[in-house]
């Protein structure tokens, strides 16, 4: 294997995974990793001997039991699937869904270097029923960019050496691989404007987290209406306005338990809480722990 580079390895890589039943007990597994530099004027998927006879027919169209994520980081060519045609260069990067036909491949006279990895499992497929990953949104422009490479590297570095638990730390990556993408696609969905009416709010909502949120004096202050207010926060912090105010109060309230000399009375009234029973439920809920039980871990 060679050195990690910011960019690409000059040699083929490719792994495909058994996994015992202890890997499956975790709820998601890596299946396959690797990258390939695809030359012009090559058949794709180059060494395709190499691959299981169900990787081989990529080019013509074929349906996969489970999740892969492909990135192309040179080259360009096309990405089709569900009716649907991508035009792929590089810095594209696409999901290949369970289940769901698809075909891609390089322009021939060009061809293209990719990354890509595969996966599977319980924890996985509740990202699709969250709808996280989706169907309708499986092509993404995330462009070139160190940190998505760095990722695919570290993955392919754990499954060449395979320590103990290799799998539940590659797994770790493949989350930190989604979540990258998506959030490089949300912001670039995004205006700066967003980013600037969020922070505003948060702001707010900071300065009066000892009150009952008032969503109507915040929109009013940031200069747009409710609904529209309410849909640009969520867009962006994937939090409604309440959902994230509450969470400031229950770290406000973390805060003030630690101060032994206020009663968990007291930090309810402060908080804006209608009783001490209603907040403890609260804190509860969201912590897991009671306020009283909280105190005695501090």
């Amino acid at each position: 294997m060679g050195k990690k580079s910011g960019h690409t390895r000059p040699e083929a890589i490719l792994h495909y995974l058994p996994f015992s039943d202890a890997d499956e007990k975790l709820g998601m597994v890596c299946t396959t990793v690797g990258n390939v530099e695809v030359p012009p004027y090559v058949e794709y998927p180059p060494q395709k001997n190499k691959h299981p006879a169900i990787f081989r027919n990529v080019a013509e169209g074929r349906t996969l039991p489970n999740f892969h994520i492909i990135y192309i980081t040179r080259g360009k060519g096309i990405f089709e699937t569900e009716g649907k045609s991508y035009t792929v260069s590089p810095g594209s990067v696409f999901f290949l869904l369970p289940g769901v036909r698809h075909r891609y491949q390089p322009v021939f006279e060009s061809g293209w270097h990719e990354y890509w990895v595969g996966f599977q499992g319980k924890n996985f497929s509740k990202l699709m029923e969250e709808g996280l990953l989706s169907r309708e949104h499986v092509f993404f422009e995330a462009r070139l960019h160190d940190s998505i490479i760095a990722i695919f590297n570290m993955i392919i570095d754990e499954v060449s050496i395979q320590a103990p638990l290799f799998q539940l730390k590659v797994c770790a990556g493949i989350l930190s691989l989604i979540a990258e993408i998506l959030t490089r696609n949300r912001r670039q969905d995004q205006t700066n404007n967003y980013q600037k009416i969020v922070e505003k709010a948060k702001s707010l909502m900071e300065a009066h987290v000892s009150d009952v949120i008032n969503l109507l004096g915040i929109s009013e202050q940031i200069g747009i209406s409710t609904s529209r207010f309410n849909e640009i926060f969520k867009t962006y912090t994937s939090m409604t306005p309440y959902q994230y105010y509450m969470q400031l109060k229950i770290k406000k309230a973390a805060d003030l338990l630690e101060q032994k000399s206020v009663s968990i009375k007291e930090v309810a009234y402060q908080l804006g809480f209608e009783d001490q029973y209603y907040f403890s439920r609260f804190f509860k809920k969201k912590t897991g722990v009671a306020p009283s039980a909280w105190r005695k871990l501090i």
